[in-house]
């Protein structure tokens, strides 16, 4: 007597997926191999993308223009946890109290963010010539 078994394997339910599905599926995934076509596709896509998308797509990322003079700033400090900035006196025009603070700080400001004036000196040479200014400045 001879008996054959036979089990039914389990079979998945059966859901129509059609081929595009599919590759789109394997797309996502990666799940092809190097040197495939489909692999060579998706590299190129990922490289245009990489290349030609700043030229086509504004991301706002421009670097932030500074102050468009070149001053000599030099920062030290003052020994009670503040600075004392010295910038050099041909980025400031000479003038009123008032001109010469509103200079110090359009130079000061883009270094050091919204800062006040508590009080500022001139630096002078041998020959009497103004040639920095030192400013005591205070964190707004």
């Amino acid at each position: 007597m001879h008996t054959e078994l036979k089990t039914a394997e389990p079979k998945a339910p059966s859901i129509p997926v059609s081929k595009v599905w599919r590759t789109t599926k394997s797309f996502i995934f990666w799940s092809y191999e190097r040197g495939t076509i489909q692999y060579d596709v998706m590299v190129t896509l990922i490289l245009l993308f990489v290349f030609f998308s700043p030229r086509l797509i504004n991301f706002n990322d421009r670097p932030v223009e500074r102050n468009p003079h070149s001053s000599g700033v030099v920062i030290y400090p003052d020994g009670k946890g503040e600075f004392i900035y010295q910038v050099e006196a041909r980025a400031v025009p000479s003038g009123d109290d008032a001109s010469v603070r509103a200079a110090l700080l359009r130079v000061i400001e883009p270094i050091s963010g919204g800062v006040a004036i508590s009080r500022y000196e001139t630096v002078k040479d041998n020959h009497g010539h103004v040639v920095a200014y030192r400013v005591w400045i205070q964190r707004e």
